[in-house]
């Protein structure tokens, strides 16, 4: 044989290789992926799953940002596109292009506070965005999607309570926020029960971890001590949150995915319990601070009193367990923001 001829076909057959690669590969979309818990998740699976192929759409709002997912543009599974969930025509033009098998969905806008004066904007991203994807689902057949929700559906428990909200519990949301991830949980249920589509819903207590806008309470508190200000808390600081390293909450997303039962919900927590006092002042004690950096500020208008999911289900059905020590990766987190801030 030509030994020119045995290269080109030698090249032919890697092409080829290469065609059928792309083909047989597991695509995903993944929306809000430049935010605090996509672009942690993204980061993650594109190095940890380079056999599938990943799309990030991001409107990239004040929350996200590019920086974010740095380290992961440009790799050969991975690829950027500018966009809201909202815009119907270019999620179609998505699907058409791409042929997703599995949608992950992170975008929303998720500030309670700001939630009470831009309520609207709220419903449009959190819920008819979420119908966009649900439609785009159902036509083109995909493997799966998956909503991101959070325990505050549930609404919330007295502070002594020795009670934890299952998937079971019913849906009392108080804010618009909640409310709105609320009706896109019931939304997606529905696509499930009545017109068959593959969903899966997880449900997570309060995420702490890198790459956490500033207005939430651990980067928020951290900020003002870089600055020499009080941390600032809501009412007494009596209110209690359950916090999961971001991580965590990433990995159990993907077991979801790619092992949870289709049309089922599953919470994910932490299981560290701590009121809002409690968390100031270990962010205080991790920087060798006094107490007296507390500043109590007027309450919310709406503040729910104390959430705690119960996890038997995903830890039976699905193995999870977080790997993430809270004491030992919140005074890595507080000094990492810290030195940012300061």
């Amino acid at each position: 044989m030509n030994l020119l001829l045995f290269f080109i076909l030698i090249i032919a057959s890697l092409l080829n290789f290469t065609i059928i690669l792309k083909l047989i590969m597991a695509k995903f979309l993944v929306t809000g992926g430049a935010g605090f818990i996509g672009s942690n998740f993204l980061n993650k699976m594109v190095n940890k799953y380079e056999e599938d192929y990943f799309v990030c759409l991001d409107a990239l709002t004040y929350a996200a940002n590019l920086e974010n997912i740095q380290e992961i543009i440009g790799k050969s599974n991975f690829n950027f596109i500018w966009g809201d969930i909202r815009d119907k025509e270019l999620i179609i033009k998505l699907f058409e292009t791409y042929q997703f098998d599995y949608v992950i969905n992170f975008a929303a806008e998720s500030h309670v506070d700001n939630s009470f004066s831009q309520e609207g904007k709220f419903f449009s991203t959190n819920v008819d965005g979420v119908k966009n994807l649900l439609e785009c689902c159902l036509n083109y057949k995909i493997t799966r999607f998956h909503q991101v929700s959070t325990d505050e559906v549930y609404g919330d428990l007295e502070l002594n309570s020795d009670k934890s909200f299952d998937e079971n519990s019913p849906l009392l949301p108080k804010n618009p926020y909640s409310k709105s991830k609320a009706e896109a949980d019931l939304v997606a249920l529905k696509y499930f029960e009545e017109k068959s589509l593959p969903i899966t819903i997880s449900r997570s207590t309060n995420n702490y971890g890198p790459c956490q806008h500033e207005e939430k309470f651990i980067p928020h508190s951290i900020k003002l001590l870089a600055q020499e200000e009080n941390i600032e808390i809501y009412g007494g600081g009596e209110n209690i949150r359950d916090w999961i390293h971001v991580l965590d909450h990433a990995e159990a997303i993907d077991l979801i995915v790619r092992k949870g039962k289709v049309g089922e919900i599953y919470n994910v927590a932490g299981h560290n319990l701590k009121s809002n006092n409690e968390l100031a002042k270990i962010i205080l004690n991790s920087l060798g601070l006094k107490e007296d950096k507390i500043s109590y500020i007027k309450d919310r208008p709406i503040h729910d009193k104390k959430y705690c999911l119960n996890t038997s289900k995903i830890e039976k059905e699905l193995g999870f367990k977080c790997k993430f020590d809270f004491n030992n990766e919140l005074d890595k987190v507080v000094k990492d923001y810290y030195n940012k801030f300061k």
